[in-house]
């Protein structure tokens, strides 16, 4: 990390809300910048560079949590952890499949907010898995170290949890993983019922793979989890 204290990004247009959840931050650690407005995060994320993770509310007016997200995506990296409503299952996954990292719902509690702050921070900046920091596997060439893919020669981008994801999945190619224990390794959280999280990031992974030339390598074991297949399967 660039500081000492992890720079926080706090997007919500709920105001009261933003100075509860800022102050309980910079308590438990954190250096907070909180904004208002979908349209202010936009700027602000395009000119600056200094933010560890940003905390995006999806439902804003004007410029949405979303607009924000598509905008943003196109030209960072930045972790973002997407704040939704309790029953708003449709926004997650579109959040997810957008290229966010991980979402919480609202209301939440100011304490699981920061456990999931660190879980992004920690999975972001992890050492490498194992002293075997590269693996090559179907054209897919992963540099743990430097956090870089490449496929077939073309330079990949994935989020830290699809990169995470991705290495995970070459580390233990042959073997299939349980969605527990991706979820666990990947996104350094318990899974919780229904959470399609991991679900998303590998059908995100996939699609990036396919565009560069490399499908059919990542299986759904039904009942399991997922596996990273050694050999290519052929039509």
């Amino acid at each position: 990390m660039k500081n000492e204290k992890p720079q926080i990004l706090l997007v919500d247009d709920d105001k009261t809300l933003c100075a509860l959840l800022q102050e309980y931050l910079q308590e438990d650690g954190f250096d907070v910048t909180s904004l208002h407005s979908g349209d202010e995060a936009i700027a602000r994320l395009i000119q600056h560079t200094e933010f560890d993770t940003v905390v995006l509310d999806i439902m804003m007016p004007k410029v949405s949590g979303l607009d924000v997200l598509r905008t943003v995506r196109a030209k960072s990296k930045v972790p973002i952890l997407m704040l939704t409503g309790r029953g708003d299952d449709i926004d997650r996954i579109v959040g997810l499949e957008m290229g966010a990292d991980d979402y919480l719902a609202k209301p939440c509690n100011p304490r699981e907010l920061a456990a999931r702050i660190r879980a992004i921070l920690r999975r972001t900046h992890q050492e490498p898995l194992s002293n075997n920091q590269h693996y090559q596997l179907h054209g897919i060439v992963l540099d743990s170290g430097s956090r870089s893919v490449s496929v077939n020669g073309q330079v990949a981008v994935f989020t830290s949890a699809e990169f995470n994801a991705l290495r995970f999945l070459m580390e233990h190619a042959g073997h299939a993983i349980s969605k527990q224990d991706m979820t666990l390794e990947v996104l350094n959280r318990q899974l919780d019922a229904y959470d399609r999280s991991m679900d998303v990031h590998l059908s995100r992974i996939r699609q990036k793979l396919a565009a560069m030339g490399v499908v059919d390598v990542i299986k759904s074991v039904r009942g399991m989890g997922y596996q990273m297949l050694t050999e290519r399967v052929e039509d």
